[in-house]
């Protein structure tokens, strides 16, 4: 998914000849980028909430259940540790969904509307 060029590359381009017949706001008006934007929102809004969920999750168990994250696990590894770790993984793990995700169907998805719109443009 490329990004909304800024008024400077937009003057640019249009003073070069390149972007002059290209309708923005009708793109962004039209069916093929609402569906990008709901297949966008669909997977990181959903994704974001159940993120925030388990980091505050995480932070509400230190502050009020200090002895549950106590809990010896292994040796000096306890709960706490464990899940301070996961934390990690968890962002790791988000990450790679998103890219596997964008990569099966936003990207697809992107690049025909950009076909449309270098399409207009020549």
């Amino acid at each position: 998914m490329g990004t909304q060029p800024t008024p400077d590359e937009v003057r640019d381009a249009e003073a070069a000849g390149e972007l002059a017949d290209v309708d923005f706001r009708g793109t962004q008006s039209s069916e093929k980028f609402q569906k990008l934007r709901r297949t966008h929102r669909g997977f990181v809004f959903p994704m974001a909430v159940v993120f925030i969920v388990w980091y505050f999750m995480y932070v509400v168990l230190a502050a009020f259940a200090p002895e549950f994250m106590a809990i010896p696990v292994s040796g000096n590894i306890n709960v706490g540790i464990l899940l301070g770790l996961l934390q990690f993984v968890s962002t790791f793990g988000i990450t790679a969904a998103y890219v596997s995700f964008a990569n099966r169907k936003l990207d697809p998805q992107a690049s025909a509307l950009r076909a449309d719109l270098e399409g207009d443009s020549k």
